[in-house]
C-alpha cells in the first residue's frame, strides 16, 4: 500500500538543523554504492549479471529484446529515463573479442535501441558508448555491454548540476514494457 503523500516536508531526527531544504532519500541506490549484484571475479561462472539476466523472464530481467547473440536491457541504475545497455550472450570483456556476427547484430541492436527511445520517448539525441577496463569506468568490466543514453534538450536541469540528484519519471518496468512495444520488428 502506498504511504500518504503530502506536500510537507517531513522532518527527520538525526538528519541534522532543521532548513529549508527538501531532501530526495534513493535508498535503492544503496545496492549499487555497495556493490550488490557485482561480479566477484572475472570468470562468467562470478556471479555476472549480465549473464545470469538473460536466464530471467524479459520483465523480471529487463529485457527489452532478444537477438542471436545479442539482448536489450534496461540499466538498472539509469542516467537518464529509457537508459538501456546492448549485451552479448556471451561472456567476453574487449570489443575486439566479438565476432564479425555479434559485431553487427550489436550494431543493428543499437539502431533499434535508438528507434524505439525516439519512438517511446521522443529523445532528441543519445549518448552511446563503452567503458572498456576498470580505469575506463566500466562498472562490470568482465562483460562488454554497449550504453544508449537517451537525451533531451534541457534534460541537464538544476538537479543533477546542482543537486547532484537525477530525478526519473517512470518505474523501470515501465519503461521496459514502452520500450519493447516500440522495438522494431526484423524486416519492418
Amino acid at each position: 500500500m502506498l504511504a500518504r503523500m503530502t506536500s510537507e516536508p517531513e522532518q527527520q531526527i538525526g538528519v541534522g538543523t532543521p532548513d529549508a531544504f527538501q531532501r530526495l532519500w534513493t535508498p535503492h541506490r544503496m545496492a549499487y554504492i555497495q556493490g550488490e549484484n557485482k561480479p566477484t571475479g572475472p570468470g562468467a561462472g562470478d556471479g555476472c549479471p549480465f549473464c545470469s539476466i538473460p536466464e530471467k523472464s524479459d520483465e523480471d530481467g529487463l529485457i527489452i529484446a532478444r537477438g542471436e547473440s545479442v539482448y536489450a536491457v534496461l540499466n538498472l541504475y539509469p542516467y537518464t529515463g529509457g537508459h538501456l545497455m546492448v549485451v552479448p550472450f556471451r561472456h567476453i570483456a574487449d570489443y575486439t573479442e566479438l565476432t564479425a556476427e555479434e559485431t553487427v547484430e550489436l550494431a543493428e541492436y543499437t539502431k533499434a535501441a535508438m528507434t524505439a527511445l525516439r519512438t517511446a520517448s521522443g529523445a532528441h539525441g543519445f549518448n552511446i558508448g563503452m567503458n572498456q577496463g576498470t580505469v575506463a569506468g566500466a562498472g562490470i568490466a568482465a562483460h562488454l555491454h554497449q550504453h544508449v543514453v537517451p537525451r533531451w534538450g534541457g534534460d541537464t536541469n538544476f538537479m543533477p548540476v546542482i543537486g547532484t540528484t537525477k530525478v526519473l519519471p517512470q518505474l523501470l518496468a515501465d519503461t521496459r514494457r514502452l520500450l519493447a512495444d516500440a522495438w522494431p520488428q526484423p524486416g519492418a
